[in-house]
């Protein structure tokens, strides 16, 4: 079963959409914003696709991302919102996002951004990130991930374990739902 394409599902002043998938690594991001990201006919983004080489190459080697680091990451996802709004184009965007401080300022009080929270349990985004191929995050950096998550509040929170069409219908709901209030 495929869930049909929702038009503009949330009311913003220039009815632009930027649906921001979180969460930590192995969670879904990337499936779930592609499929999302086709549903709705919207272009889907990478945030990892912006990390500066400096930061995948610690991730390569296992070594957790500063606040520091990450900066540059933030302020290239930051550019890539505002270019998006001030053209008029909704996106879907993969970021983890996992502190609040990021997502203030990825969000820079602009309604148009909305985070998903895919929200799952450490064993099973584990066993997902062993078997996963060909990525950059070293499955030993899953703990620091969850230790940095400060949960988000607000946001439209899924769960991980059902398919990804199930998912995507999900979210897509939820988007409509905010839409009605």
């Amino acid at each position: 079963m495929t869930s049909q394409p929702c038009s503009q599902p949330v009311a913003t002043t220039n009815n632009t959409i930027i649906v921001i998938l979180m969460g930590v690594s192995g969670a879904g991001k990337t499936t779930i914003g592609q499929l999302l990201a086709t549903h709705l006919g919207w272009p889907f983004y990478e945030g990892d696709d912006f990390h500066p080489q400096a930061n995948i190459d610690k991730l390569r080697q296992g070594i957790p991302l500063t606040d520091q680091d990450r900066d540059p990451w933030i302020a290239a996802l930051q550019h890539l919102i505002r270019t998006l709004i001030q053209s008029h184009q909704s996106a879907v965007i993969a970021c983890s996002a996992l502190k609040q401080s990021y997502r203030d300022r990825l969000q820079q009080q602009h309604r148009e951004v909305i985070f998903v929270y895919l929200k799952g349990e450490r064993a099973v985004i584990a066993q997902r990130l062993h078997a996963r191929v060909g990525h950059f995050m070293n499955v030993n950096l899953l703990a620091s991930q969850y230790e940095t998550l400060e949960e988000p509040v607000g946001a439209i929170t899924i769960d991980i374990t059902h398919p990804p069409e199930t998912i995507v219908r999900q979210i897509q709901h939820q988007l409509h739902r905010r839409d009605r209030e």
